[in-house]
């Protein structure tokens, strides 16, 4: 049976039909950030601005081999990256495929899975949940007789992810000190840190979740893969509630330790970063190995590699992601105001501001009381130290409020 390294060598070498490697691109801001050589791995830049095309195409053409036209019926079940690299694939093969989508899939993630896969795919809405899609998806493959494609819990999709590591190697031209992996469904992780052990590359992994989807640690904690109680869907491309069986094989010789999360909102303010000063479009998943660099202690002085895993950002989520940044960075919070029913109140209140605060939402709620009314008021400005002076003049002043910057519950229903 031919070995891991040299398998993945021929999915590299077959993968050249569809694109060159990607870019390994050394950073300077993050490595004057870090006083490290940091490089970005980019994923985001395959033609279907992921790596989910390496392990679609590799485990195809074990199927189809590379005859055009063949008559293999792929199914598979995804709401994003997995889905536009199997319809991808599914074209370039001349194959059938059939993709199942959630309903709520938002519209430009379905346009662009049918751009990517033209007259080879069928797209297929249904299910609110994704259990739900996927439990439709596999029922359908029974029936047809058709070979399910999944994610992430495959060994030839996790051959096909470790061509990333293999690309790696090629273009550093050296083992790094350390790589710096996203997790979802565990196919990337598992297939780079397979391919760069045997390889006998020195090399540290450090492994980033999503803080409300970490199934990787989770099942390091309790020694085998565990489904989670519940998952925060923001970062969608990692969001998995259990890491999948064939990956935790590889992946439980490490520690939890190795494991940082990043959370939701922190992830929002690095993608900003990376956009505004280096005009890299990262979606939440392709953010996370850049996000964890902070938690990894001193890495002065080594080679690290962070794996940016996809770009498939929709712009229309970008005043989401500026709003969550600005509040995990301390620029921008939400109070409720109780405004004395008088005139001069506003105007008192007003004369509070600094110089650099701005109003960024001010509504009544209600008026419960007639001496006094509740006011949702949003302030934005440039310094974190400048909502720390304002709530003191509030409170000197004599106004009654409520930071509900951190309420979850409140925060969801009013802001």
């Amino acid at each position: 049976m031919e070995n891991f390294v040299a398998s993945v060598k021929n999915a590299e070498a077959a993968l050249r039909d569809l694109f060159g490697p990607t870019p390994l691109q050394r950073n300077d801001h993050l490595s004057a950030k870090h006083g490290a050589d940091i490089w970005l791995k980019r994923e985001d830049l395959t033609p279907v601005r992921s790596y989910k095309l390496r392990g679609a195409f590799n485990a195809m053409r074990k199927l189809v081999g590379d005859r055009p036209g063949t008559n293999a019926h792929f199914v598979c079940a995804s709401a994003g990256n997995h889905a536009q690299g199997v319809a991808y694939a599914c074209r370039h093969f001349g194959a059938r495929g059939t993709i199942f989508m959630p309903i709520t899939t938002p519209q430009q993630k379905i346009h662009k899975t049918r751009i990517f896969g033209g007259d080879a795919i069928e797209i297929v809405l249904t299910g609110d949940y994704f259990d739900q899609t996927l439990a439709a998806a596999q029922a359908f493959c029974a029936e047809q007789g058709a070979a399910f494609l999944s994610p992430f819990d495959d060994p030839d999709i996790i051959e096909g992810q470790a061509t990333v590591g293999l690309e790696m190697l090629d273009q550093l031209g050296r083992a790094p000190d350390l790589v710096v992996l996203p997790v979802g469904g565990g196919g990337l992780s598992a297939g780079v840190t397979r391919y760069l052990g045997e390889t006998g590359a020195e090399t540290r992994f450090a492994f980033a979740e999503p803080l409300g989807g970490a199934s990787l640690k989770a099942a390091l904690d309790h020694g085998a893969p565990v489904a989670l109680p519940a998952v925060d869907s923001f970062v969608d491309g990692a969001a998995v509630a259990r890491i999948g069986a064939l990956p935790f094989d590889t992946l439980r010789r490490f520690s939890p330790a190795d494991v940082h999360l990043a959370p939701e909102d922190r992830i929002c303010r690095t993608m900003l970063e990376m956009l505004n000063t280096e005009g890299v479009v990262l979606e939440p998943a392709g953010a996370l190995a850049l996000d964890v660099l902070e938690d990894l202690g001193d890495l002065s002085g080594k080679t690290v590699v962070c794996v940016c895993s996809g770009g498939n950002f929709d712009f229309e989520r970008l005043p989401e992601v500026k709003e969550r940044a600005q509040r995990f960075s301390g620029v921008k919070k939400y109070f409720v105001l109780r405004m004395p029913q008088r005139p001069g109140s506003l105007r008192d209140f007003l004369q509070l501001l600094g110089p650099d605060d701005d109003i960024a939402r001010f509504e009544y709620l209600k008026k419960s009381a007639r001496n006094f009314g509740s006011v949702l008021i949003g302030i934005e400005t440039t310094e974190p130290a400048n909502l720390t002076t304002l709530v003191q003049r509030l409170e000197q002043a004599g106004f009654a409020y409520r930071d509900i910057t951190n309420d979850g519950i409140l925060a969801e229903l009013l802001v």
